[in-house]
């Protein structure tokens, strides 16, 4: 039994060990000796948008004026979503929904 347990502790320090640097192995940057302390490799990057996408974004931003509204830290404007619904309205969308949509909302609302 107790050959046992060596075996398991052996393993469980060779992971311990191991899995750091297994969850290095994809990011930009991987830890090194020296005065840095780390090594870049921009070639693990993950390829996300184009520049291309990236200056039609920023473009739609500043027409639109969301660009300096985050650069002030302001919040963002919501935007309409249609015309509001009376209060007999939602009353009676709740009196008529159904036993499983109506245990849903109250799941999702449930705090």
């Amino acid at each position: 039994m107790s050959s046992f347990k060596f075996a398991f502790a052996t393993v469980a320090v060779i992971t311990a060990i191991a899995l750091p640097g297994l969850s290095q192995a994809t990011s930009l940057y991987h830890a090194a000796g020296g005065e840095a302390g780390f090594t870049y490799h921009p070639d693990h990057a993950k390829n996300g948008k184009t520049r291309a996408e990236v200056l039609t974004e920023l473009d739609a931003a500043r027409k639109d004026g969301t660009l300096a509204l985050m650069q002030r830290n302001a919040p963002l404007p919501v935007k309409s979503t249609g015309p509001g619904k009376t209060r007999q309205e939602v009353i009676n969308e709740m009196r008529n929904e159904s036993p499983e949509a109506r245990r849903a909302r109250l799941e999702s609302t449930a705090g």
